[in-house]
């Protein structure tokens, strides 16, 4: 083998085990990024149902307020009209 033909491949298996190298820092970031990825998604879903958990209650007392709120009305409508005729 000629010494031109040596380095060349020499200089080639030095670049492959560069771009190796590099591959195999891109690989692990991306599965870092992804379990990042999946941990923010858990913690944001998660505190939204545990939000939804927490003011449950609130919520249904509004409704219920709403909801007599809303007959109350209508009774009053139903008395007006009773007095109407």
């Amino acid at each position: 083998m000629d010494p031109e033909s040596k380095k060349l491949l020499e200089e080639n298996l030095r670049l492959s085990q560069e771009n190796n190298v590099i591959l195999l820092k891109l690989k692990r970031s991306m599965q870092v990024r992804r379990f990042v990825s999946i941990i923010y998604w858990t913690l944001i879903v998660g505190s939204a149902v545990g939000a939804y958990y927490f003011i449950q209650p609130y919520i249904d007392q509004m409704v219920n307020i709403y909801g007599g709120a809303k007959d109350d009305l209508e009774n009053f409508n139903q008395l007006f009209q009773n007095l109407k005729n």
